[in-house]
């Protein structure tokens, strides 16, 4: 069987304080977009895990931690399933603020729990993903959602971008979500993004921020040339998607960016 797992972005993230589990505490907006990997998983005589694509040389850590492999074995404590070759064919990027790993993860539950019958509902199915990542348990309804406490706490809402012109850009540069939360200085949003949101495209960059932006574009300066570029190109709102390093802009037409396209990955019309 096989799946295609989509990338998400997200509208606004504010980093609003630090937990006693050492966690933080954010809200922000998830939504999907249609840059996707595939995951295709069969019986196998042995539990395998490989993988193909251009981004893979940068895959970080040992592949034998795969989200996807974990995804498995968590299974396979609540149910007796067979032994499965998952393959994993990546395109989203690496790094990106996407969550492309935490998508697979996801995904990779619902195919087991699809291809063995399980009989896993959403919750359920919820409840697994979220020991796999905060931002996993989106992935499984898979609809833009406002998502608080750790980013696991989930309310869908909504939102469209269906008439507009989504692009997102990725340059060669991998950030450690890890990394850039050490960089954090946590504070309350000025504007509850639950408001702000409602309000017109046009004003979002004047309400609508990513916490993740003052460090990462300061260690960065590329990321922060990729935004203003994107303003420059006419985009209604631009902002860093996560911890980085990727870039969205949200156009009112459809755009092109050879400028940008030069040293940069660029993904068009990526709105669902």
């Amino acid at each position: 069987m096989i799946t295609f797992p989509n990338a998400k972005i997200n509208i606004g993230l504010h980093i609003i304080n630090r937990r006693e589990d050492q966690y933080h505490n954010i809200e922000t907006i998830f939504l999907p977009i249609k840059i996707k990997d595939a995951l295709e998983l069969v019986e196998s005589k042995e539990l395998h895990f490989s993988s193909s694509g251009l981004t893979i040389p940068d895959i970080p850590g040992d592949p034998k931690n795969n989200l996807c492999l974990k995804a498995y074995k968590m299974i396979l404590k609540d149910f007796s399933i067979p032994p499965v070759h998952i393959h994993l064919h990546k395109h989203i990027p690496i790094g990106a603020g996407l969550g492309g790993g935490s998508a697979d993860a996801a995904f990779c539950i619902k195919l087991l729990n699809e291809k063995f019958s399980l009989n896993l509902n959403m919750d359920q199915m919820e409840t697994y993903a979220k020991q796999l990542g905060s931002d996993c348990a989106f992935f499984i309804q898979n609809q833009t959602a406002l998502a608080t406490e750790k980013g696991d706490q989930l309310r869908p809402i909504q939102l469209t971008l269906e008439n507009y012109y989504l692009v997102v850009v990725m340059p060669r540069v991998h950030i450690s979500t890890h990394d850039a939360y050490k960089q954090i200085m946590p504070s309350p949003p000025s504007y509850p993004l639950e408001e702000t949101i409602l309000l017109p495209i046009e004003e979002w960059k004047n309400y609508i921020s990513n916490s993740f932006e003052v460090s990462v574009f300061k260690n960065y300066p590329l990321i922060a040339n990729i935004k203003s570029a994107l303003y420059e190109a006419n985009a209604l709102y631009a902002s860093m998607s996560g911890s980085g390093a990727s870039v969205y802009g949200i156009f009112k037409e459809e755009t092109k960016l050879p400028k940008l396209e030069k040293n940069n990955q660029v993904f068009y019309n990526v709105g669902l």
